[in-house]
Order: structure tokens, then C-alpha cells, then sequence
């Protein structure tokens, strides 16, 4: 067990290196907590993943807070994830107020250019250690084929994958008497610290103190500004975004940028794209997104001088779109430990971990080809829908610090901090090579 000094540090340094959206944070935590550090094992990693995947919100962030909380309980959950959260945020509403006043934050995205190729690697190498540790039979493989084609190519939603995993997984234990888990992953309760055994005692209050953490700040919102003012809209928007973002940021951005431009007239039409080319680009959830809009909203809408205003508009907005992630976990992750010893439950949840493989294999092949080129079209054939690249807009300078990455992290076993830190700098000499 690491001291909390330890855990903290490691955390910032997570925070800080968490890019490539869900994939590439779920590799790097993989690499650092797993493989380097060794705090947890690979089944209870995976346990502690399958059900931050099936949460509404940022996986990622939440594996993160679930990971910090089994380590030293909700004071380790509550630094875990907010240290995963705010330097994005941070820089987020750094780079929205560069948008505000100058127009343009392409020299800040500059920057980051080398991460995003190099954080491939970690990506590429992660999902190849989780295909060889999680797919334990071929039913398993199956699944995460299946579950890949279907979020791929036929845009299945992902809780319809997700769930329909756990039932096949379940139906299998149920059937045959055969669980898709492996029994060696059955948790000792003796090895649970007291704060991860159920309680209804703790459940209840915990829902309650984090309900009222949720949902108190948005009544005095309402009774102090009232219902038509733009940070009381922006907590009930985002209250309800907080409860139905399941399947990542992408999910669910067409409806808020849709619900931003056209009913609160928070952003211009072509604002959204702004702001999701920022939240790509920097550290922490994609959905950080949300807080340049909310920045925007602020800045525009609350009759405050627009810096000041933005900055509210994009607390108010991290507030009430994760407060609802620190509930999820500290109420519902006991009772997720426990059903490790419930076979057919432990059955549908190593199913879930199969389905989220071919997920993670989708995400990290969309973020390739983001990365790697720069003009994508999808071609559509019937029901299947085909992401197609220009090759002509193939980036020689992404893919040469990509396999550099690559080399040093699987080949030489470099330490992945540093590496980070070498393709950072490698990034600033080589974008000016990268095609427009």
C-alpha cells in the first residue's frame, strides 16, 4: 500500500500526462498503477474499470477516483480524481480566455502536438497487454470482435454493447454453470480495508452528503439569481448532461452544442469545434469540453466584466458536470467489491470486460487516424459506416515521434514520464513539418 504522499504525487503526475482521451488514460494509469507501481493487480483493475464503464460520466476520471479510493478511501478518491481533473480544467480555462481575448490558441496547441503522437504508443502497447490478459477464452475474444464491429463500423451505442456483454456473460454462468471469470480473481473480503465493505449505514450517508454536496449549490443558484440566469441555467444543463453521458464526450456533444447555440446562445455555430480541438489537445476528460462552453456562456451572458464571468460559467460547469462522478464511486464501489464473489455477477462483468477490449480497440483506432492524418471522411455502405483517411494529409512528424515513442516504451523500457516529456519538446521542433 503506498503511502498517501505517494499516491498524490502519482496522481498529479496521471493528471498532468492524461492524454488520448479514454484510451490513452486508461493505458497510462494501466502502465503506471498496474505494471510500474503494482498497487493493484490486473484482475482488480479491470473489476474496478468494467464499472467506471458502465457509469455515466468520464471512465477514465472515475477509474482514477476508484483507484485512489481502494488505495486510502475517500480522501485518496477525492485527490485521485480531482488531481486527474484540474490541471486540464486549468489549462482549459487558460486557453478559453486566450480564445476570448485574441481570436486564436493555434501557438498554444503547438505545444502539445508531440503528446498527443507519443501517448499512441501508450495506447497501442496498453491495449495489446490488456487483449492478452483479459481475453481468457475464446467466447471472450468473440466478444471484444463483436463489440469492436459494432461501436466501429455499425455505431452501435455503447451502453446497448456494454449491457448486452453482461447478459451474455451472465446467460453463459447461468446456462452452463461456467463463469467467464476467472475463480482466482474472486476477492478475499479479509484483504477489503474497512471503508470498501458494504454498509447501508455508510451508503446512505454518503448518497446523502453528496447529493446535497450536487444538488444544494443549484437551489441557492435558483433562489439568488433565478431560473432565467445564465449560471442557473448552466448548473441544471449540465446536472442532467452529468446523468445521461454515457459511451464518452462524443455521445452526447451534437445535443449540447446544438442545445448551446440554438436555445441559450452560449456559443456561435462553428464555437464547438473550437472547443473540442482545445479539450483534444490538453490533459483530463474530453468532456472538459463543457467548460469552454460554460466559459462562453459566462463570458457573454452574465454582465460581468467577460473574463470574470467566464471563469464562474466554467466552475459552474466542472461543478455540476462532476460532483455526480465522486457519488457514483464512494456509493456505489463497495457493493461493486463485494459482487466479485458473486459468480454470475463476476461472470457478466468479465463479459463487460471483453466488450470494453474491442471498445478500447475502437477508441484507440479512432484516435490513430486522428492523429496520423489530418482530413478523415466517413463512407457509408448501407448500415456500416467506414472512417476513411486522405492519405495525402498523412503526418510524417506525428508518426516519427509515434515510433520513437513506441520504441523507447516497449523495446528500451523507458520511463514513461520522460518519454512524454522528450516527444513534448520533439513536438515543438517538428509541427512546423505536419501538414496544415
Amino acid at each position: 500500500m503506498p503511502s498517501f504522499g505517494e499516491a498524490t504525487r502519482t496522481f498529479a503526475k496521471i493528471g498532468l500526462l492524461s492524454f488520448g482521451g479514454p484510451a490513452g488514460q486508461i493505458a497510462l494509469m494501466h502502465r503506471v498503477i498496474v505494471d510500474e507501481k503494482r498497487w493493484l493487480n490486473e484482475p482488480r483493475f479491470l473489476h474496478a474499470l468494467n464499472y467506471c464503464m458502465l457509469l455515466p460520466g468520464p471512465e477514465a476520471m472515475q477509474l482514477a477516483t476508484y483507484i485512489g479510493w481502494l488505495l486510502h478511501g475517500v480522501k485518496g478518491g477525492l485527490v485521485a480524481g480531482l488531481l486527474f481533473l484540474l490541471p486540464g480544467a486549468a489549462i482549459l480555462i487558460a486557453l478559453s480566455t486566450v480564445y476570448l481575448v485574441y481570436g486564436e490558441v493555434t501557438v498554444v496547441q503547438g505545444l502539445l502536438y508531440g503528446l498527443k503522437a507519443a501517448v499512441l504508443a501508450v495506447v497501442l502497447e496498453a491495449l495489446v497487454k490488456l487483449s492478452r490478459r483479459a481475453l481468457k477464452s475464446g467466447w471472450m475474444v468473440v466478444l471484444a470482435i463483436v463489440a469492436f464491429l459494432g461501436i466501429a463500423f455499425l455505431q452501435v451505442p455503447f451502453p446497448v454493447i456494454v449491457l448486452g456483454a453482461a447478459v451474455i456473460g451472465a446467460g453463459v454462468h447461468l446456462a452452463t454453470q461456467t463463469s467467464m471469470a476467472d475463480r482466482a480473481d474472486t476477492l478475499d473480503e479479509l484483504a477489503l480495508p474497512e471503508w470498501a465493505r458494504p454498509s447501508w449505514a455508510r451508503f446512505l450517508t454518503t448518497t446523502a452528503i453528496w447529493l446535497a454536496i450536487w444538488f444544494v449549490p443549484l437551489l441557492v443558484l435558483y433562489v439568488t439569481l433565478g431560473g432565467g440566469n445564465v449560471y442557473t441555467q448552466e448548473a441544471s444543463f449540465f446536472s442532467v448532461m452529468a446523468t445521461v453521458t454515457f459511451g464518452g464526450a462524443y455521445a452526447v456533444l451534437a445535443y449540447v452544442a446544438q442545445q448551446a447555440v440554438e436555445v441559450y446562445g452560449w456559443l456561435r455555430p462553428d464555437e464547438m469545434l473550437t472547443g473540442l480541438g482545445l479539450a483534444e489537445t490538453t490533459p483530463g476528460p474530453l468532456i472538459l469540453v463543457l467548460v469552454f462552453v460554460g466559459f462562453l456562456g459566462g463570458a457573454r451572458l452574465s454582465g460581468f466584466d467577460p473574463v470574470t464571468g467566464g471563469i464562474a460559467g466554467a466552475i459552474v460547469t466542472l461543478w455540476f458536470t462532476f460532483v455526480p462522478c465522486f457519488l457514483w464511486i464512494f456509493a456505489g464501489a463497495p457493493y461493486v467489491e463485494r459482487v466479485r464473489n458473486v459468480r454470475w455477477l463476476a461472470s457478466a462483468l468479465a463479459a463487460v470486460t471483453a466488450a470494453v477490449v474491442g471498445v478500447i480497440a475502437n477508441l484507440a483506432l479512432w484516435f490513430a487516424m486522428h492523429v496520423l492524418f489530418t482530413r478523415i471522411t466517413d463512407v457509408r455502405a448501407g448500415p456500416l459506416v467506414f472512417p476513411v483517411p486522405e492519405l495525402s494529409t498523412f503526418d510524417y512528424s506525428a508518426a516519427i515521434i509515434a515510433v520513437a515513442a513506441g520504441v523507447a516504451l516497449i523495446r528500451l523500457h523507458a520511463n514513461m514520464f520522460l518519454v512524454l516529456a522528450g516527444a513534448a519538446l520533439a513536438g515543438m521542433v517538428l509541427a512546423g513539418l505536419s501538414p496544415g
